[in-house]
């Protein structure tokens, strides 16, 4: 993969670092990677075999890498790893971990001891859970992620367009739908076997990196696995830094990159962001022709109207001034992005006057 950015810090870019994720993070340089994906142990504190009512075995997560002697080691382990993440992280950077109820709890008040500024939790609601065998309990069909600035002021990056466009125009809410990482999608052994029990699957990391990084960006993930975060990150035209210690998930990981294609055109990653497009004052419109001095905008349910003026501003029965003004007088609120809420007739039609905007700005692209 093209690296977009200049590498002032030398990072290990699109490498796998094999050993302790504390360790390798603590190597790095100080405030060098924009965005951090994790997904540490969940400290599931199983005991015994778990079987389904036929009596075969449930195929869970028995690794070595997920028992702790109990919640002060637990607790231990996090706040080390968090350390030495917010450290990495750039200033304006952000992290995402994702938990189940056994950790995510204990892993956001650790965020918050160490001065993380917890913009939202998501709840990703799983289509097809594992149901609960025993039926003692609810079917346990979600995971809880943490998306967090490394400060209360930091300028974090969010895509906020991309997301609304990813959601049919809506904009995108905080419970995600998506089904566990099954099929073809699902990395296996020659025997069959998954290769990692938590793999997750791809959907989950193109909304995280998507709406948290830029093309170019360095994405870490101190718990690689099998690269579900370094495959998204590639396909995106991101860098990624994996951190990972399982020998057979390194394998796995690395066969897997090697397939993985980056988008052949880059420009079909950016959203355009409204935020960023040129300013366009109202009064160009009618500088231009585009709407003439006198006509009327209406609302778009046609409860109240304004004309529009020389100078640019409009003018109701009660109220005079921009149109953000006049739209939130007539309404009787605070605000109101005039934009949107004042719209001009085409054939009986009510069109908002943003289309307007958006010609001229086609232009100036």
């Amino acid at each position: 993969m093209i690296n977009t950015k200049q590498n002032p810090n030398k990072l290990p870019l699109n490498r796998i670092l094999v050993g302790d994720c504390i360790e390798q993070m603590n190597s790095l340089p100080a405030e060098s990677v924009d965005l951090i994906f994790a997904d540490p142990p969940y400290n599931l504190q199983l005991s015994g075999e778990l079987q389904r009512p036929n009596n075969t075995k449930v195929d869970g997560v028995e690794e070595d890498w997920d028992k702790f002697a109990g919640f002060a080691e637990y607790d231990r382990f996090t706040h080390d790893w968090l350390a030495a993440a917010k450290r990495v992280l750039k200033k304006d950077g952000a992290l995402w971990v994702i938990g189940s109820y056994h950790n995510i709890y204990r892993v956001g008040a650790t965020l918050q001891d160490l001065g993380y500024w917890i913009l939202n939790d998501i709840i990703w609601v799983k289509t097809n859970p594992m149901p609960n065998f025993r039926g003692k309990r609810f079917t346990n069909a979600h995971e809880s992620m943490i998306w967090c600035s490394k400060s209360k002021d930091a300028r974090y990056t969010f895509n906020y367009e991309a997301m609304k466009a990813l959601n049919e125009d809506l904009q995108m809410r905080s419970d995600w739908v998506a089904p566990l990482c099954t099929g073809h999608e699902r990395l296996k052994n020659s025997a069959g076997k998954k290769v990692h029990p938590t793999q997750k699957p791809e959907s989950i990391l193109h909304r995280v990196i998507l709406s948290s990084s830029n093309t170019g960006d360095v994405v870490l993930d101190p718990f690689f696995g099998t690269g579900t975060s370094g495959a998204v990150a590639k396909k995106l035209h991101r860098n990624f830094i994996g951190i990972e210690r399982d020998k057979t998930y390194i394998a796995a990981a690395t066969a897997r990159l090697a397939k993985t294609r980056p988008v052949e055109e880059a420009s079909l990653l950016e959203t355009p962001s409204k935020r960023r497009e040129p300013r366009v004052p109202f009064g160009t419109l009618v500088e231009r022709g585009m709407l003439n001095t006198g006509d009327v905008l209406t609302s778009p349910c046609r409860k109240w109207s304004a004309k529009v003026r020389a100078d640019g501003t409009l003018i109701s029965a009660d109220h005079q001034g921009s149109i953000h003004q006049v739209g939130a007088a007539v309404q009787g609120a605070p605000s109101c992005n005039g934009w949107s809420f004042w719209c001009y007739n085409v054939e009986g039609k009510t069109i908002p006057i943003d289309a307007l905007r958006s010609q001229i700005r086609a232009e100036l692209h």
